[in-house]
């Protein structure tokens, strides 16, 4: 990777009349304003559909893309729906996404195009043959769930929950129509994304996209492959992932996830996360890898607990998977989302993978621990943030955080005369750091409002929305001009 910057924004965050950002117009008028600030990348959140909490990182599936996103006004074009179709209520407020308003209303939408999308469309089919592998699984779980008052599968009659044959080739005959539903958003979506990620590319841009590295607890991955996950022989989990109590959270943190068999996954040749990482490949040109210390050791909890406090720390696959992926994906672009607790062994898987990892300027100026995160610790191999979308803006982050931590930061950055946010970007794009990324908020100089996720808040996050005008060509301009002169500019 060269020297080269981008700009966090998640496409939910895009703006335009649909309650949420999609794949239209509004996307492709992001990609135009990356171009003209001279930027690389557009990195983007998880695409996955939203389950608990709203949250991308809590998916349905870790293939399946968020029907949400696909552009209404382009099914009028395509000849699927009618203008009159798409005006339902999407919501209220242009800046935040109402997603109650888009459960009510989206599917509904979409059914409607769905419905007209012929079974025989030679598109469709190609798409449904070439995703087989997760998506009849995905398709039929959904369907399930819908059946199923939306409870989570592990709640479902068992000969489902237990996916015993003759149960679900009743279900697959039974819930022929919503089936074929879910398949065909997710044509929908991968025909706009296609179209997206061709622009994006004769304009110079690239994608860099997000994978969780755990799935959710109720998800088609967990429910169709139960051996790749630590369960017992009734399908229920025996251990979850969350993390280790601290000065922050007593009781740890208790995220619920399913964790791996990693010996399993040995056994296979690590072939799920081979394929996982294979189609996230095709549809981002670099993949940025969540928690990935996880690879190294994991915090495993005992599924029946309240708390995380009996956890306990577990052997993760480290090199073994990591070696696997170069073979497999040699020519893979890979991000380590190397943040949190970083022991020298983590330190060291991070260093043997060859991945750059994240370095966050908000926690570079704690006063109570060392700068690990100073910009003059950095190495060329990282990739540098000023905030990501767990933390504040860095706007808020000034009035947020200890006096003394803003005094330093202030005299590190040399900050006279300017918004701090704007010295983080400096100090951002003057690092070492092949790759500098920016939150649109601190572009925008947005405060607390703007933020995307608290990750101790169960809801009211990842709501955020751009206006109409703030990627405007005065901010493409100014974005130029700092990229330039850093050396970071989209040759």
């Amino acid at each position: 990777m060269k020297r080269a910057s981008g700009i966090l924004l998640p496409i939910s965050s895009l703006p335009g009349p649909w309650g949420i950002g999609t794949l239209g117009e509004a996307a492709r008028r992001f990609v135009d304003f990356l171009s003209a600030a001279g930027q690389t990348y557009w990195q983007i959140l998880p695409i996955g559909p939203t389950g608990y909490g709203d949250s991308p990182y809590q998916s349905f599936s870790a293939f399946a893309a968020n029907p949400y996103f696909i552009d209404p006004a382009q099914l009028v074009r395509d000849g699927l729906l009618t203008e009159e179709e798409t005006r339902r209520d999407w919501g209220a407020d242009p800046a935040r996404v109402d997603y109650g308003a888009l459960y009510q209303n989206r599917h509904a939408m979409l059914a409607l195009a769905a419905r007209r999308l012929p079974e025989d469309d030679p598109g469709f089919a190609a798409y449904r043959s070439a995703q087989s592998a997760w998506l009849e699984d995905y398709a039929l779980f959904m369907a399930l769930k819908e059946e199923n008052g939306q409870q989570s599968w592990y709640h479902w009659p068992d000969p489902v929950r237990l996916r015993q044959p003759e149960a679900l080739a009743q279900a697959r005959k039974r819930l022929a129509g919503p089936v074929s539903y879910w398949q065909k958003v997710q044509y929908l979506f991968h025909r706009q994304w296609t179209a997206l990620l061709d622009y994006a590319h004769q304009k110079g841009v690239q994608i860099i996209g997000d994978i969780p590295i755990y799935v959710s607890p109720d998800s088609s991955d967990i429910w169709a492959s139960p051996e790749l996950f630590q369960t017992d022989e009734d399908r229920r989990l025996t251990r979850v992932a969350g993390c280790p109590p601290d000065a922050f959270a007593a009781d740890g943190q208790l995220w619920g996830n399913p964790l791996y068999d990693w010996p399993y996954h040995h056994k296979t040749g690590y072939a799920w996360w081979l394929r996982r990482l294979r189609h996230a490949l095709t549809v981002y040109d670099v993949v940025r890898i969540d928690h990935f210390r996880g690879f190294e050791s994991y915090f495993s909890i005992p599924a029946q607990d309240d708390t995380a406090k009996n956890g306990c720390w577990q052997p993760g696959p480290g090199m073994d998977l990591i070696g696997a992926i170069h073979k497999a994906l040699p020519e893979a672009r890979i991000i380590a989302e190397d943040l949190g607790y970083l022991t020298k062994e983590v330190k060291q898987l991070l260093e043997d993978s060859g991945y750059p990892g994240m370095k966050v300027l908000q926690f570079a100026f704690d006063r109570r621990e060392a700068g690990d995160y100073l910009p003059h610790n950095y190495v060329a191999n990282s990739v540098a943030y000023t905030g990501t979308h767990d933390n504040t803006t860095t706007a808020a982050w000034e009035g947020e955080a200890h006096p003394e931590d803003v005094v330093r930061a202030r005299a590190y950055l040399h900050s006279v005369g300017e918004p701090l946010v704007d010295s983080f970007i400096r100090g951002a794009f003057a690092s070492v750091s092949r790759i500098a990324i920016v939150p649109m908020q601190d572009w925008l100089g947005l405060g607390a409002w703007a933020r995307m996720n608290v990750p101790s808040r169960p809801d009211g996050n990842w709501q955020w929305r751009m206006a109409e005008t703030d990627a405007s060509e005065a901010l493409a301009q100014r974005i130029a001009a700092l990229t330039r002169l850093y050396g970071r500019e989209n040759a």
